[in-house]
């Protein structure tokens, strides 16, 4: 992690669960940590909590990413991390009841989800490839989005959710081409069952159902598990273009 040092990481999502976890994890590992997030009071105490910046963004907002960004560039410097941990799963079919999706759920699910870590790796980019190398082979920069196991295994109700992170698995290759000829790798988590705010709400017995579906280790997964991977994909500079699922060796049954 060396070369990492004092460089500058934006996390998306940084309020709570997987996006705080890798925060933290980003932080003790030296870098300089900014967080975008909706949710102002949550986020400005990280923020404090980490010695690093908060930003309320709304990141299917093109104009409110740049702005952020801009705000990054000007007070920390030129982002070289950008891990993309915002996004929503409201539970829906495809029809319910005979009524149909509704398709304004179906548009924000993708539009948080899928659309709004394409602005925000193409946002985070386009300031990556105009800084100098760190390091001989001219890397410059590392980004990771956040899949999610539905995005093979898509539950009854999760249509949307299960298509805002297929499309996510789908422009990884592809981002991390474009990107490469100018140093910037791309990868995508994909986390299986975590116990992120979500499922931290449910009673201590449903969570431990679910835990004990994973073959193993037979439990939740910890949001600081999360924040180690994204360390080691920094770290490890082959890891391009890749999608890696961090899930104990679950597959989700449909429901």
């Amino acid at each position: 992690m060396e070369i990492w040092a004092g460089s500058v990481a934006i996390v998306t999502g940084g309020a709570s669960g997987l996006g705080a976890a890798t925060a933290e994890a980003l932080t003790q590992a030296g870098l300089k940590v900014a967080l975008f997030d909706l949710n102002e009071d949550a986020g400005q105490a990280k923020a404090q909590e980490l010695g690093g910046s908060f930003h309320k963004v709304d990141v299917s907002d093109a104009a409110s990413v740049g702005a952020a960004m801009d705000a990054v560039v000007s007070e920390m410097g030129t982002p070289r991390v950008l891990v993309n941990c915002a996004g929503i799963g409201p539970a829906s079919k495809t029809v319910s009841r005979g009524a149909p999706h509704d398709p304004a759920l179906f548009s924000k699910v993708i539009g948080i989800n899928l659309i709004g870590s394409f602005i925000c790796a193409s946002e985070a980019a386009s300031r990556m490839v105009g800084a100098d190398p760190m390091a001989p082979d001219g890397a410059r920069g590392v980004i990771i989005n956040t899949a999610s196991v539905a995005a093979y295994e898509g539950q009854v109700g999760q249509v949307a959710y299960s298509a805002s992170k297929g499309g996510i698995v789908g422009m990884t290759l592809p981002m991390a081409r474009d990107l490469a000829d100018k140093g910037v790798r791309v990868c995508t988590v994909a986390p299986g069952l975590f116990l992120t705010p979500l499922l931290e709400g449910l009673p201590q017995d449903v969570q431990d159902s679910l835990g004990k579906q994973v073959p193993f280790p037979s439990r939740l997964g910890q949001p600081a598990e999360y924040g180690k991977l994204v360390c080691h994909i920094l770290d490890n500079p082959m890891l391009n273009g890749e999608v890696i699922r961090l899930d104990g060796a679950i597959r989700m049954a449909p429901r």
